[in-house]
């Protein structure tokens, strides 16, 4: 019988990897991105005093019905536009950009360009 292969312990490790060099500030937070099956979740946060800013994903009620029916690829645009605009209502205006382990590339790389679009600074 074929083990099933384990994707969750890697990307844990690749993403210790990087928190060891990228921690959020009060001037400059930490933009977090996660990925599950089936929604995308981020948030900005103040590593220092140990909250979270703003956050956003795909079950979020404000964009929960443009969700429906659209790819992963474009909803995760939707919560980087999102992300950004409570971002920037709070005062933030630069971020650091942590990948959670993940490629920087589909989901990851579309929210990114959002946020960005929209006005935050990496």
């Amino acid at each position: 019988m074929a083990r099933r292969k384990d994707t969750r312990t890697p990307r844990i490790k690749r993403h210790d990897r990087v928190r060891k060099k990228v921690s959020g500030t009060q001037a400059r937070p930490r933009l977090c991105v996660f990925r599950s099956l089936n929604h995308t979740y981020a948030q900005v946060l103040d590593d220092i005093a140990g909250h979270t800013i703003v956050s956003a994903s795909t079950l979020d009620g404000r964009i929960m019905s443009e969700v429906e029916g659209k790819r992963k690829t474009e909803a995760a645009r939707l919560v980087g536009a999102l992300v950004a605009e409570r971002a920037l209502q709070q005062g933030v205006t630069t971020v650091v950009f942590d990948r959670g382990g993940y490629k920087y590339h589909g989901r990851v790389k579309a929210l990114v360009e959002a946020a960005r679009e929209a006005g935050l600074v990496f």
